[in-house]
């Protein structure tokens, strides 16, 4: 009898450990967010930098403004997942090799200066600044622009318990207007396992 009951017992307590598992995937799930780029469609959105640098950066479409003082990048995004997204940070890719892609290393994402929001379901926007002189990068992404090549740019964010981190890899295209149309390349699973 008391082997029975613990079998019993046993399998109820996986039964419902599996079942509580279910239910919070289900919550995480009601609140992942996916960021993509914008629809070309969405209105323009109006970007206030830290220094008081203005920029207008339409629907499907990024910036890069090169200024003595800084360069300036945006990006019109889309959170296409059902929790609203916290952006975290942002890094440039300078390799090209876009079929060896590996995640970045989370210690090479620049933070931002200030924390954004993108609603679940909706466009809002990105920016980043690079003003150090002396920045590593700031020479590629003068050589980028100046050559009209792709620039590649990976945003860190979570859902806003600060969980569930994403890594997406967007490709800035040079257009003829002066304009990026954004594309996207990768996502990666920071906190949850890669679903590849």
């Amino acid at each position: 009898g008391t082997c029975l009951l613990a079998v019993a017992t046993f399998g109820a307590v996986r039964s419902a450990n599996r079942s509580a598992r279910v239910a919070e995937d289900a919550m995480l799930a009601s609140v992942r967010p996916l960021l993509l780029p914008s629809r070309i469609d969405d209105s323009p959105l109006k970007v206030g930098f830290a220094d008081d640098h203005w920029v207008k950066v339409g629907g499907g479409r990024g910036t890069v403004e090169l200024t003595d003082e800084a360069i300036y990048l945006t990006m019109s995004v889309r959170n296409a997942g059902s929790g609203i997204a916290v952006l975290h940070g942002w890094r440039i890719e300078e390799s090209s090799a876009l079929a060896e892609m590996d995640m970045p290393p989370l210690k090479e994402f620049r933070r931002l200066t200030r924390d954004l929001y993108v609603p679940a379901g909706d466009a809002y926007f990105w920016q980043g600044a690079m003003r150090e002189a002396a920045d590593p990068q700031r020479s590629f992404v003068v050589t980028q622009v100046g050559a009209r090549q792709r620039i590649l740019v990976d945003l860190l964010y979570g859902d806003h318990q600060g969980g569930q981190r994403v890594v997406s890899r967007f490709g800035m295209l040079p257009r003829e207007d002066g304009t990026f149309l954004l594309s996207l390349a990768r996502h990666w699973n920071v906190d949850r396992p890669d679903p590849r």
